[in-house]
């Protein structure tokens, strides 16, 4: 594999179901020794209230952040390959909200670069949670908030 190649692998806000496998595949790099893979699941409560539906939507800007994260991630770790996609619009409990994989040389860097992309993912990209819960009631959660 060249040297220049782009680590940036696969960014992507998509409203179909979320491939594990597809994530996994597009981070192989035959230098990398450890590859930590991150999936973010529905789950049926929060805050101690149980949840029966979730929809996510974005801001226009959304993949363009999602761009910049990575970006920041690839320059502050040794990255050999990363990968991030999220899901827009309805989701049930258990369906894949979030994944994302880095691949590194050693398997402590893969963890930390992977941490801080999804964090900073998290944090910084503006995609927010619109929450349905079984009594009923509501709530957004917005980048920063997840």
């Amino acid at each position: 594999m060249s040297e220049n190649h782009d680590p940036i692998r696969l960014l992507a806000i998509r409203d179909t179901p979320l491939s594990l496998d597809e994530v996994y595949a597009a981070v192989g790099d035959d230098a990398a020794g450890g590859t930590t893979v991150f999936v973010g699941t529905v789950r049926d409560h929060d805050g101690g209230r149980p949840v029966s539906v979730l929809e996510y939507s974005c801001h226009p800007s959304a993949e363009q952040e999602l761009r910049r994260v990575a970006e920041k991630v690839v320059a502050d770790f040794p990255v050999r390959a990363l990968a991030a996609v999220h899901r827009v619009g309805r989701l049930g409990i258990t369906d894949k909200a979030v994944i994302v994989a880095v691949s590194c040389a050693h398997r402590g860097e893969a963890f930390e670069a992977a941490r801080r992309l999804i964090d900073d993912l998290k944090h910084e990209v503006p995609i927010w949670k619109h929450q349905v819960f079984a009594d009923g009631g509501e709530e957004w959660v917005g980048a920063g908030d997840c």
